[in-house]
């Protein structure tokens, strides 16, 4: 319980953190309509595992990130999948989120999912074992067909024998396709 309790803790942090210059920019926005982006994307960028579970081959570690949205219908539902990966291993993370527009083209965002350890016990940018995930994150559209993306994920007891969860904090440069 103290585990998760950290991990809950952790996560509001970074959530904050990640969100919170967009909310203070939106005192700015406010007379404009909030329309977000319902753009679904593919995009790379870098993985960083930021906690460790407290044994060996736990390590955080530093990797890369694929990252895709494909928008489903007029709801504020889109369907999420992310590869984290590092030189060990790989983690699949399928996932479905709720999309909350904060700015014109910029949308907040929460996910739950899980993820899917190509190594079980090979540590990756989140954990070293398969795991229950949820992140916060957020996405704009910079340019005609691009977007940069942030997030922060928690897997929940992604450790093998720990009651650890992990961190990862992500970001890259997507690419509109519909």
């Amino acid at each position: 319980m103290k585990g998760l309790l950290q991990s809950f803790v952790v996560f509001s942090t970074l959530s904050s953190l990640v969100i919170a210059p967009l909310v203070m920019n939106a005192g700015q926005a406010s007379a404009e309509q909030k329309k977000g982006t319902d753009a679904s994307y593919v995009g790379a960028g870098v993985a960083a595992g930021v906690t460790n579970g407290g044994l060996n081959n736990d390590a955080a570690n530093f990797g890369g990130n694929l990252t895709g949205r494909v928008k489903l219908g007029s709801l504020p539902i889109s369907a999420r999948g992310n590869v984290l990966w590092n030189d060990k291993t790989s983690t699949i993370i399928p996932e479905v989120s709720l999309d909350v527009p904060i700015a014109n083209r910029t949308n907040a965002y929460v996910t739950g999912g899980y993820s899917f350890l190509d190594k079980d016990g090979s540590p990756s940018p989140l954990g070293n074992r398969d795991a229950v995930v949820v992140g916060a994150g957020v996405e704009s559209e910079v340019a005609n067909n691009f977007l940069i993306y942030t997030n922060a994920k928690v897997g929940l007891r992604a450790y093998q024998n720990s009651p650890a969860s992990a961190v990862s904090i992500n970001g890259g440069i997507g690419y509109r396709f519909k």
